[in-house]
């Protein structure tokens, strides 16, 4: 009885063993992908600010405050697309093979970075550097600490959902009344709810892990992962940039 007691609890421990060998394994697979994402948006966005590609994207308009950069037809093309392309993705995943789904992902991380050239010219190469490493250290300790905390995230990522929404509703009436004061209040607000999304995301992504998917299911639920924490990271960047950057 006693060697049959020690067998069940030998075989329980090898299953737990293998489930974190797995999961650790998985989150190393988001992880990779988030990073490619955002290598290939900052090469692209670099690569595109260089280049004519950008008198194509943007014209210069003359403003009370010097010289500012406007989308042209293509240029707002360009900005939207990832939005599209973002929203299909979550839609549509389910009935896409891994392959597409891949294809799309990096797609998008491109399609960002076309979108962002404009940051190279705004801000200094310095200040966004340095934000681009304050971003990473932020981000960083709150996905550790989102991955392996023992508190129930689910709660608060829905309040922090609400506040996203919020959000892009205070950003799109401060396009009408261009308030310095409302610009830096979303500014602190995005910093702060997309850093607590960071720890949620990574939660929901190690609860969603199921040992038992296959190898077409596993790879989606990477990729799907890695976009949610390639939002987050992209999003605390480009607030943090807001009142951290120096303009040229």
């Amino acid at each position: 009885m006693a060697d049959y007691d020690n067998r069940v609890v030998r075989g329980a421990m090898a299953g737990v063993a293998s489930v974190d060998a797995g999961l650790r394994a998985h989150m190393l697979r988001v992880y990779n992908y988030m990073v490619g994402a955002l290598a290939l948006t900052g090469v692209v966005a670099w690569a595109t600010a260089n280049s004519p590609l950008m008198s194509v994207l943007y014209r210069q308009v003359a403003t009370q405050g010097g010289v500012a950069l406007q989308p042209t037809i293509v240029g707002w093309v360009v900005l939207l697309a990832p939005l599209a392309l973002v929203f299909f993705l979550g839609f549509r995943i389910t009935q896409m093979n891994y392959s597409a789904a891949q294809a799309t992902f990096w797609g998008y991380a491109a399609l960002v970075g076309a979108s962002l050239a404009s940051i190279f010219v705004a801000y200094t190469g310095a200040s966004i550097a340095s934000t681009f490493f304050v971003t990473a250290a932020t981000f960083g300790v709150m996905s550790l600490w989102g991955y392996t905390t023992g508190r129930d995230l689910t709660g608060f990522g829905s309040f922090l959902g609400m506040g996203v929404i919020g959000l892009i509703i205070a950003m799109l009436v401060n396009m009408f009344f261009q308030s310095p004061a409302v610009n830096f209040m979303v500014s602190i607000l995005g910093v702060l709810i997309f850093t607590g999304l960071t720890a949620y995301d990574t939660q929901k992504i190690k609860n969603y892990y199921y040992a038992g998917d296959d190898g077409e299911m596993a790879g989606k639920k990477a990729i799907m992962g890695a976009l949610s924490l390639y939002l987050d990271f992209l999003n605390i960047f480009l607030f943090l940039l807001r009142f951290m950057g120096n303009r040229r």
